[in-house]
């Protein structure tokens, strides 16, 4: 018996040694579990969340209704219970209406616009709608989706929707004392709810819209340029006055009808008569191509586009918040070219919102504001989470040069191309513009008309409105902005004045 213990108990080092190794092995391996898995959860999981093959990420987002987007107070959008994996689908109310701004939130396409832009507010996900963001970042938690509270007017929007009756064009509106957006529409539109799920509808509906001529998802407001014609005049005569090319409006100038431009055989006219030698509040208030393609070659090509920028071309950063499509002056060019970029044709492109700010900052005493679209986010409840902030406000133009401006644009209301833009009780300015396109300018001109309004009694401009009509219903000679687009323009101003 003492013979086998003693082995035992030589033997037994050994094996207390191998159980020790295998423990520490154990034990390396288990802390290397924990390094990976930590790896994983830490530096790796925005990696696996975003991987495509990843669901659980798409079906947290679902698992909860959307936060709304607010028009005057009232909710725009909502969400539909499903009871499928993807649980809540995107609803809109009056969603042709307000597709320029809401965009669409699709399951099977992403977001655009206001739902993209503000997606994490909308969602959940922003950490500034949690009271404990810290312990939401750890946990990969959602809130409650936010609202999206926007600075649209109703009734301007759905004016300016009216006015267009379905053909295409889009419409911009603007306060120009703060650079609140009130209306942004754009024609033909579509409903976002089509794209909303993930059907097989949804893919048809995303084919069909994709594949139409007449691009129902192009947001023509803030994303497509046009030759802005004879509205660019506004620039141009603000280019004059502040350059001292003209001092008195009234004065005669020397601009000869029909003008050849500097360098050609070409030679430019006018549609109306009399604009040889005229002066530029006649000039404006009759559109006389030739007396403005010679300002512009006057001003010089430096100070044309100085004043070009200042209004808001050639500035790629705009966003209202989502981006805008920039607007273009062209700064390389003969006398010939500047001639015809001062008329808004050759190179001169501009969105329907540009050209509302130009119509803003001769409203507002020459300042141009920042527009924008979102007045304040807030959470569920209501409570806000951030406000609009502070908007950058330039000095377009002196003073007494907008002042000028503002009395040439009433005139063109009052008894010029544009008194079909005239509201009752109201100081009512604009500008007409048709604006020739296609190979050899054999498209139909776009019809244009920028225009700003207030009451009579009344310290500031309530509105700025640019309106373009790509196909008005009219034949080519009966084209006009003022036959076309003031009408338009004088049913948002009027919803804004309230008459």
């Amino acid at each position: 018996m003492s013979d086998y213990t003693g082995m035992g108990g030589e033997g037994g080092r050994p094996m207390a040694r191998y159980i020790r190794h295998a423990c520490a092995f154990c034990t390396l391996l288990l802390a290397a579990l924990l390094v990976n898995a930590a790896r994983v959860q830490l530096v790796q999981a925005g990696d696996y969340t975003g991987n495509p093959a990843n669901r659980r990420a798409a079906i947290a987002r679902y698992q909860q209704p959307r936060g709304d987007i607010l028009v005057d107070g009232k909710p725009v959008t909502g969400s539909v219970d499903t009871h499928e994996q993807l649980r809540y689908e995107r609803t809109y109310q009056d969603g042709p209406l307000y597709a320029p701004v809401t965009g669409f939130a699709s399951q099977s396409y992403g977001t655009t616009f206001l739902e993209h832009s503000e997606d994490g507010v909308l969602s959940g996900a922003d950490p500034m709608l949690a009271p404990l963001p810290l312990w939401n970042d750890l946990t990969r938690g959602l809130e409650p989706g936010g609202n999206v509270v926007t600075t649209l007017s109703r009734t301007a929007q759905e004016a300016a929707y009216r006015g267009l009756g379905g053909r295409k064009g889009a419409v911009a509106a603007v306060d120009p004392s703060s650079g609140r957006i009130l209306a942004l529409v754009t024609s033909p539109s579509y409903d976002p709810a089509q794209l909303s799920g993930n059907a097989a509808s949804v893919a048809s509906a995303w084919a069909r819209l994709n594949g139409d001529p007449d691009k129902p998802m192009l947001n023509r407001a803030v994303r497509q340029t046009y030759p802005p014609g004879s509205t660019f005049k506004v620039v141009t005569a603000a280019a004059a006055l502040d350059a001292g090319v003209v001092t008195d409006p009234d004065a005669r100038t020397d601009s000869p009808d029909p003008y050849r431009l500097p360098g050609t055989r070409t030679t430019l006219t006018n549609e109306a008569d009399g604009c040889g030698d005229t002066s530029l509040r006649d000039a404006f208030e009759w559109s006389c191509n030739t007396v403005f393609a010679k300002l512009g070659v006057d001003v010089g090509v430096r100070d044309m586009t100085a004043t070009a920028e200042a209004f808001g071309f050639n500035d790629g950063g705009v966003r209202v918040p989502f981006s805008v499509a920039t607007s273009t002056f062209d700064s390389h060019v003969d006398k010939a070219q500047l001639a015809l970029s001062s008329i808004g044709q050759y190179n001169t492109r501009a969105t329907p919102l540009q050209m509302a700010m130009v119509a803003a900052a001769v409203a507002d005493d020459g300042r141009l504001h920042t527009p924008y679209l979102v007045e304040r986010t807030t959470r569920r409840d209501g409570e806000t989470v951030a406000g609009s902030g502070t908007h950058p406000v330039r000095q377009v133009m002196r003073p007494y040069t907008a002042e000028q401006l503002k009395e040439l644009m009433t005139g063109v209301v009052r008894e010029g191309t544009g008194t079909r833009a005239a509201i009752p009780g109201a100081i009512v300015g604009g500008k007409t513009g048709t604006a020739q396109h296609g190979v050899g300018n054999t498209g139909l001109p776009y019809a244009w008309f920028v225009s700003w309004a207030q009451d009579q009694d009344a310290v500031e401009p309530a509105v700025a409105v640019a309106v373009v009509v790509e196909d008005a219903s009219a034949d080519r000679g009966e084209i006009s902005g003022g036959g076309d687009a003031a009408p338009i323009a004088r049913d948002v101003m009027r919803a804004v004045l309230g008459r």
